[in-house]
């Protein structure tokens, strides 16, 4: 009896997933017309299991869904029950000619998804049973994101001509990792289909999968087990337990509203002979405003923004660098920076308007935030100070003086780790492609769409220099004393990134003898700090050549010391030390 009551639990879930099977089968592969009534058939069961179990939450689940979720559940069926009496011919009449547009098939397939998603989060998943740690789970979701993706663009409909495994793996690992990196043109290869995967893959790579699955999880089910909470606060380095789903719906939120403005400041600034079509600017928009945010540098056009069409295009060069800055600067910056300034408003508002002085003023934007910032803004201004300079009578001259700057600012930005380009890589000046392969070395911020070693961990090795120099037996900096376990950290990871990519670059080295040295260095830098960028080579690799770069693409986005945390034990603190002994270093 009680595996009878497990099943029947699970029939939803499991009927849900067969719906989006058929959706991933119907658009994936090239079916004969009368086929559709087979999908139509398995679509409308899928869509009345669906709605059968949103509704018997309410009537024979104990404890019921919470009140914010009612809402929710009541549109999401009023939209399925729309669908099914529409798919019935039970609503075309003349009153209901308004909603002929919902016989497309695309309001199924968001239909299906949302059921999915739906049922998903209702199901207990218990990691406590579960024999993994939140390093194992977080390079695990990464591996999953990616063989799905891989299988996705496999589909026939997925490619105008057939693509290789290695090549569609390659693919699937830069948009997950969000690189940018491409061994074939994303606009001219891939379909309709295929874009739209590409454009998922970078969302759920950019914020990462558990971030969605976790949250709507918790919201739909009103709580999570103290050991869930435990595993994703390590997973989003949320200081308190408490806070994290609060954390996740921020991310979320944030996430969509950035990319939504970016998307709308796109739009606008598309010129309509480019492209007359209202549904492939929006498109376009879309695509570039999640690419430009998740510092993926994906693009639809086959020479990125350096394609004549947009070259001069200061405006969307400018709103796709604030994207990059605005993805890589982290999460836990940017709410910082809100708090900052909620607060900066509420004083304004209490000191003006009620007449009423406030004398304690606590220190909102914190230490982490501060380094931050200002290591960023460092790397943006010497970049494109540098890329300016050197660049001025060489990839530049064609540009004019406001021209040049905004170039130059969009070299500077897109070199950590976002991969867009507005000139020529392969023919950059030798001292400007040194300073993009640290720029890319060096990359985003932590809790950031980005990759490379991260601006925090750059900065620590730097102030360590200075302490060192001025004999200083510890770091200090905006009057706190920095945690020696962060400057450890800082250290292995800059040895770590050191030693990936020197065996990137000597094993492809082998395997392309005809390559310059520079240029699979620039390659093997940009794959780490998953930045995309690249001197023209990466169609031409041979199969292991690419293999590497999938591997380096991969360590670069959850880093090498995540890597190494997952396979080695974690050892109890012991209480006891031995001997302290100096090491003779120079």
């Amino acid at each position: 009896m009680k595996n009878i009551v497990i099943i029947i639990k699970l029939l939803p879930f499991v009927v849900s997933i067969f719906g989006i099977f058929a959706v991933i089968a119907d658009l994936g592969f090239e079916h004969p017309l009368y086929k559709w009534e087979t999908f139509q058939f398995i679509y409308l069961c899928a869509m009345c299991i669906g709605v059968i179990s949103i509704l018997s939450r309410y009537f024979f689940k104990n404890p019921r869904p919470k009140l914010n979720v009612i809402l929710i559940d009541l549109l999401l069926v009023l939209y399925i029950l729309i669908l099914v009496f529409i798919d019935l011919e039970m609503l075309i009449k003349n009153h209901f000619s308004f909603m002929l547009f919902l016989k497309e098939r695309i309001w199924v397939f968001i239909a299906l998804f949302l059921i999915f998603i739906r049922e998903l989060s209702s199901t207990t998943f218990d990691f406590k049973r579960i024999m993994i740690n939140p390093a194992q789970l977080f390079i695990l979701s990464f591996l999953f994101i990616i063989a799905v993706g891989c299988g996705l663009l496999l589909l026939p409909k997925a490619t105008y001509t057939n693509i290789s495994f290695i090549d569609a793996l390659f693919t699937s690992t830069s948009a997950v990792c969000v690189t940018g990196l491409v061994v074939v043109d994303t606009g001219s290869y891939f379909t309709e289909f295929g874009r739209y995967i590409i454009l998922l893959l970078i969302q759920l790579g950019g914020i990462g999968i558990m971030t969605f699955t976790s949250y709507f999880s918790f919201f739909f089910k009103a709580g999570s087990s103290y050991e869930n909470q435990l595993l994703l606060s390590a997973m989003t380095n949320t200081e308190k337990i408490g806070e994290v789903f609060d954390t996740l719906k921020k991310i979320i939120l944030i996430t969509l509203i950035i990319e939504a403005i970016g998307a709308l400041l796109i739009f606008q600034s598309i010129d309509i002979e480019t492209i007359p079509s209202v549904f492939d600017r929006t498109f376009f928009s879309i695509f570039h405003s999640i690419s430009g945010f998740c510092n993926a540098g994906f693009s639809t056009l086959q020479n990125s923004f350096y394609d004549p069409a947009y070259r001069f295009n200061y405006p969307i060069h400018l709103i796709i660098s604030f994207l990059i800055i605005l993805g890589g600067i982290g999460f836990p910056i940017v709410f910082n920076l809100l708090n900052f300034v909620k607060k900066f408003i509420k004083n304004i508002f209490f000191n003006s308007i009620l007449q009423k002085q406030f004398n304690h003023q606590p220190k909102i934007i914190n230490v982490n935030s501060r380094i931050v910032l200002a290591t960023t803004s460092i790397l943006i201004v010497m970049g494109t100070s540098l890329f300016y300079v050197f660049e001025y009578n060489n990839t530049l001259a064609e540009h004019g003086f406001w021209g040049k700057i905004i170039t130059a600012f969009f070299g500077s930005v897109t070199a950590r780790t976002a991969g867009f380009n507005t000139v020529d890589t392969s023919l950059l000046a030798i001292p400007t492609t040194l300073i993009m392969l640290i720029l890319m070395w060096i990359g985003a911020s932590p809790g950031s769409t980005g990759g490379g070693i991260k601006t925090s961990t750059f900065a620590l090795a730097f102030l360590n220099f200075l302490s060192l120099a001025k004999g200083k037996p510890r770091i200090e900096v905006f009057k706190s004393e920095i945690a020696q376990n962060s400057v450890n950290r800082a250290f292995a990871i800059i040895t770590l990134s050191i030693l990936v990519i020197f065996i990137s670059i000597f094993s492809i080295s082998m395997f392309e003898p005809k390559i310059g040295l520079l240029n699979i260095s620039f390659e093997c830098i940009s794959a780490f700090g998953t930045v995309g960028l690249s001197r023209g080579i990466t169609a031409s690799l041979s199969n292991p050549s690419k293999f590497i770069i999938i591997i380096t693409m991969f360590i670069g986005r959850v880093s090498m010391l995540t890597v190494l945390i997952a396979f080695f034990k974690k050892l109890a603190h012991h209480k006891y030390r031995y001997p302290t002994e100096e090491i003779l270093i120079n």
